[in-house]
């Protein structure tokens, strides 16, 4: 094999979570159809990373609305708030709209969230912004 596991993830992603404080390696992902977000757009301020399996998805509307629900606490200190999913931008962009949530949807698409290396546009691997199977 390449490198890679009989599922066709990397062999080298973390085994567990990151320590609290450790540095996050960056992504760039898809908000929107024209739009992409960084992590690097957050320099110098804390962000909360909430992943979860798909729009629409009963649990994960009820975990993204205690979400956006403590959105004002987090602000008290200047921590950003993003969640990512595998569910296209015009998925993301419907949910957040019928849920009204007020932080970014980010779009880990294709391949259907598959990580290539320790984040996806580190390794050329960023979704394609059409959200958009082929």
């Amino acid at each position: 094999m390449d490198g890679r596991t009989r599922s066709g993830l990397p062999t080298d992603l973390p085994r567990s979570a990151l320590p609290v404080g450790s540095r996050a390696p960056g992504f760039v992902l898809p908000s929107s159809p024209q739009q992409t977000v960084s992590l690097g757009d957050f320099r110098g301020q804390p962000v909360v990373v909430a992943f979860y399996p798909a729009d629409w998805c009963p649990i994960c509307a009820d975990q993204l609305a205690l979400l956006q629900e403590i959105l004002p606490e987090l602000g008290r200190f200047n921590a950003a708030l993003v969640a990512i999913s595998v569910d296209g931008v015009f998925c993301h962009l419907a949910f957040a709209s019928d849920r009204r949530l007020e932080f970014p949807l980010l779009a880990n698409f294709e391949p259907k969230g598959a990580w290539r290396g320790p984040m996806a546009s580190t390794a050329g691997r960023t979704a394609p912004a059409s959200g958009r199977s082929s």
